[in-house]
């Protein structure tokens, strides 16, 4: 019985590799360079206080699926959301409703909070990923286009005039 939960402690190595999983798939496999130690210090800060939480698919110890989000703000209704950064389900334990159960839970989230949106990003190219959110009812925001500084530019960028 597969059943979900919250990340806990313990986690990171079997995150890690899910995550890898994931960039491998996105034809990015270089570009997660995430280690335990950095997602354990994300998730569980010394502080106390996480920025970024993750719900997990645990198959009898095995984590097989993952939906990892923050928290967003919308200034025009001034109400808090959930941005779903990643969600991913080990091929062969796909087909069994993991990531919808994963969605649900982070809708079902939302519900409980007063949140006002779910919202996530989605490749393009990844037909099977629309498909999967389309059949949820997601609706694509095609008049948005996300933007991103990183790297050299972003330093360049945080630079005083």
């Amino acid at each position: 019985m597969t059943v979900l939960r919250s990340a806990r402690p313990g986690d990171e190595q079997q995150l890690v590799g899910l995550i890898a999983d994931l960039a491998a798939y996105e034809r990015e496999p270089d570009a997660a360079t995430a280690s335990s130690a950095d997602l354990a210090a994300a998730l569980f800060p010394s502080d106390g206080a996480p920025r970024v939480f993750a719900e997990v698919a645990d198959d009898d110890g095995h984590v097989v699926g993952l939906a990892v989000w923050f928290y967003t703000f919308s200034t025009w209704t001034a109400r808090h959301g959930i941005w779903l950064e990643d969600l991913f389900v080990v091929p062969e334990h796909r087909g069994l409703g993991l990531g919808r159960r994963l969605l649900a839970r982070l809708a079902g989230r939302c519900l409980d909070e007063g949140l006002t949106r779910l919202e996530w990003a989605v490749l393009d190219w990844n037909e099977p990923a629309l498909g999967f959110y389309r059949r949820q009812g997601a609706e694509a925001m095609s008049e948005w286009t996300t933007h991103r500084v990183s790297g050299s530019v972003l330093s360049r960028l945080a630079e005083p005039r």
